[in-house]
């Protein structure tokens, strides 16, 4: 069978299962009845069978019907969820969005993001790769990526940066260190102190070493850790201090038993800026809506107590 049924024929015979009455069925559809019952009749000879019982009183389906009846109304269905994606998709809420993010940054905030985003926008789905940073923006520009949730600055001509906050770094310490009684610490404070980093891939080392630089400590070069993880164990045994960001010590130190303190600084001036990258050639709406949700899920989640999130 070279000709298929259209997508019209479908839907008449669809309508007229639910109206049981040609003229009913036709008036529902907007047309003549001679039409309706025409297409009906072209569509069983397109199918080499008999789809409707003719005769008076309620129109009755033939088994042959009832059976093409199922299929036909899963077809029209589906093109109506089709009509209605692309209408969403236009608005921006729907579809899928491919987010890759870095172990020192998703982790900590896009479990918030993500109960938000789908209690607003139950048909938009986020799928969520963590990726070294050093592959994060090839991954992007390469379009394996649609969006990036990094630290900043990340940019360029080709790509469009959305700041969502500044998180301030805290001096992580272990309890028995000499500034454990302060409530707060100082730039002052930094000097000649051993600082242990994250490696190098992530940019969040070149600006503890550029802090470190700034006020005579001293980083240490022989102990880089793999994770914020492997960082505050470290710190634990009294190899040094580190600079941890807020989000992290919100969910791995706030609250929990540790040999681990955690001093914000008096004046908020160590911090690091997190913001949402694409490419800008690609439609934004989706995106947007993302950066704006995660936006909301910063202000509700870490605007209160200690060394907030700085929204700007």
């Amino acid at each position: 069978m070279d000709q298929l049924p259209s997508l019209r024929q479908l839907r008449y015979l669809v309508a007229l299962s639910e109206a049981r009455h040609f003229r009913k069925a036709a008036e529902a559809m907007g047309i003549s009845q001679p039409s309706l019952s025409l297409q009906i009749s072209n569509l069983e000879e397109m199918l080499g069978a008999q789809l409707v019982e003719r005769g008076r009183g309620p129109v009755t389906l033939t088994p042959e019907g009832r059976e093409v009846l199922v299929r036909a109304a899963r077809v029209v269905d589906e093109v109506r969820g089709i009509m209605d994606l692309t209408a969403a998709l236009k608005t921006g809420m729907a579809g899928t969005i491919r987010l890759g993010t870095t172990p020192t940054i998703g982790p900590y905030l896009m479990p918030f993001v993500v109960a938000r985003l789908h209690a607003r926008y139950p048909d938009l789905r986020l799928y969520i790769r963590e990726v070294a940073p050093r592959d994060l923006r090839g991954a992007l520009l390469a379009g394996s990526l649609d969006v990036i949730l990094t630290q900043l600055p990340e940019g360029g001509a080709d790509l469009v940066t959305r700041r969502l906050f500044r998180e301030p770094l805290l001096l992580a310490m272990p309890d028995d260190h000499p500034l454990a009684d302060r409530d707060e610490v100082t730039e002052a404070d930094l000097k000649d102190l051993n600082v242990l980093s994250i490696g190098p891939d992530y940019a969040l080392h070149a600006q503890i070493a550029a802090i470190c630089h700034e006020h005579g400590a001293v980083i240490a070069r022989d102990y880089e850790g793999t994770s914020l993880d492997a960082i505050r164990q470290m710190v634990g045994m009294g190899m040094g201090v580190a600079f941890l960001p807020r989000l992290y010590a919100r969910s791995e130190i706030d609250g929990r038993e540790s040999n681990v303190l955690v001093k914000p600084f008096k004046r908020s001036t160590v911090m690091r800026s997190i913001g949402v990258v694409w490419r800008s050639a690609a439609g934004a709406t989706m995106y947007e809506k993302l950066w704006e949700v995660a936006r909301e899920a910063a202000t509700q989640h870490f605007q209160g107590g200690v060394a907030p999130l700085i929204l700007d």
